[in-house]
């Protein structure tokens, strides 16, 4: 194969040969996923701490809450069809596009939430309202992260593909911080009663900028390269979705049990349930909670990055098997230190939490995007996100509270996030590394041989 640049400033291994243009699509990438998770946190966040009171307070404090985490996992199940409508757009009219329509999907739903009316105003109309545009959250989130990866780790060079596809995994610590740092301000600003009459509207109300300022962003990079060759082939599935299962099923399910173990843990902080249970059975103060997850969002975001750049050098599946365990030690010590009462403590246990939630989450973009050849791409890194995100996170917040109130105390808690660790491992054993696999449209053969583990060809 020449080594000369294509047409377009493509190469022919389907990259752009541009530094200037890859930085642009790592910050818009980054930018664009803050954003967005944003919006999506700072709702999870406020379901632990005041959205039992305000849109479910008939049932009572301890079922408002749980209904509170219903509707955090409602959403998930709405990711799939964000997914399946992402993919098949993404597949077939382009990566930016899609983009852009999500990241307008979640800003609109989340301004929206910041002027609902309370239960005490408007009755059993507010929780109706504020589960539709819960509803739509799930569906833009269903769409947003695989276009992002896939623009991230499409442009980048083959060497880089982890750090660059590292970049959309940085933008939901990213979220988390910028989310559960504004919550804290807004509570120190507005405390008490004041929070819960107008001061918990503040951070939704903000997503208008921040829509204005994605929008800008995404709008200035450059279509994916991979599918520039597709389109300019007119090489794109008709059916991408159907070709995705038919051929690739199992790769999917597998894949979402990957993403699953990371997730459920995950949602013990960027799902609400910790910063409830911090400022309710612990009787942390709401900045102190905010500020601890604030401390543990930093540090997965620099394992995140780490994760993604350091699978470059030892593969996908090494990191991740690293970091499994990792996850498991952060598992096993984190209520021992958060039950001290010791806000230090409190954050050190959810810092010990993320390492191995960056180091399990960090290669996600670039391991997905190697499972799948490129006319189904889209779909399949979608689909199998948004799965795994159903059987995780969607109602991990749910099962913490069911559970603890069950039993009082923390310990059956800890043994379904050790449980869905050992999913995750067990379902990364199934995958062989595929990293530098060639991604453009000319390489399909060789990416649609299967990524499973002892199949085929193994690793080395």
């Amino acid at each position: 194969m020449s080594s000369h640049a294509a047409p377009g400033g493509l190469t022919p291994t389907g990259t752009i040969s541009s530094t200037g243009d890859r930085r642009r699509v790592v910050f818009a990438t980054v930018i664009g996923t803050t954003i967005e998770w944003y919006d999506f946190f700072t709702y999870a966040t406020m379901a632990g701490l005041v959205f039992g009171t305000l849109f479910f307070q008939p049932a009572g404090a301890g079922v408002g809450t749980l209904l509170s985490f219903v509707t955090v996992g409602l959403s998930f199940l709405f990711r799939p069809l964000g997914a399946f409508l992402a993919g098949h757009f993404g597949d077939r009219v382009g990566r930016r596009q899609v983009l852009v329509v999500t990241l307008f999907g979640m800003g609109v739903a989340t301004a929206l939430i910041g002027v609902l009316p309370t239960f005490a105003a408007a009755g059993i109309t507010a929780p109706i309202l504020l589960i539709l545009l819960r509803v739509l959250q799930g569906i833009s989130a269903g769409g947003e992260w695989g276009g992002a990866v896939l623009m991230a780790v499409e442009h980048a060079p083959r060497e880089k593909r982890g750090a660059f596809g590292a970049a959309p995994q940085v933008g939901v610590p990213l979220g988390l911080l910028l989310s559960s740092a504004v919550i804290a301000i807004v509570s120190a600003i507005a405390p008490g009663d004041a929070f819960l009459e107008w001061g918990w509207r503040v951070p939704f109300l903000l997503s208008v900028v921040l829509i204005l300022v994605g929008y800008w962003i995404r709008r200035s990079v450059e279509e994916s390269p991979v599918f520039t060759e597709i389109a300019e082939r007119s090489a794109q599935t008709k059916t991408p979705i159907v070709v995705l299962f038919r051929n690739y099923g199992v790769v999917v399910v597998l894949a979402a049990l990957v993403f699953a173990g990371n997730n459920a843990v995950g949602y013990m902080t960027t799902g609400g349930w910790i910063q409830g249970y911090g400022a309710n059975a612990l009787g942390l103060t709401r900045p102190e909670v905010l500020w601890s997850v604030a401390v543990g969002a930093v540090i997965w975001l620099v394992l995140t990055w780490f994760g993604g750049t350091i699978s470059d050098r030892i593969g996908r599946r090494r990191t991740y098997l690293i970091g499994w365990l990792l996850q498991a030690v952060g598992v096993l010590s984190l209520f021992p230190l958060v039950n001290t009462g010791s806000v230090v403590l409190f954050a050190l246990g959810l810092s010990i939490l993320s390492i191995g939630l960056g180091l399990t989450y960090g290669p996600q973009s670039s391991f997905y995007a190697e499972m799948f050849p490129a006319s189904v791409r889209f779909s399949g890194v979608s689909i199998s996100y948004a799965i795994g995100a159903i059987c995780g996170g969607a109602f991990a917040p749910l099962v913490a509270e069911a559970l603890f109130q069950a039993t009082g105390g923390t310990t059956a808690v800890m043994w379904y996030l050790l449980a869905m660790t050992v999913v995750g491992l067990l379902a990364t054993l199934a995958f062989r590394n595929r990293a530098g696999i060639p991604l453009g449209i000319d390489h399909e053969a060789e990416q649609a041989k299967t990524p499973l583990y002892g199949v085929g060809v193994t690793d080395a």
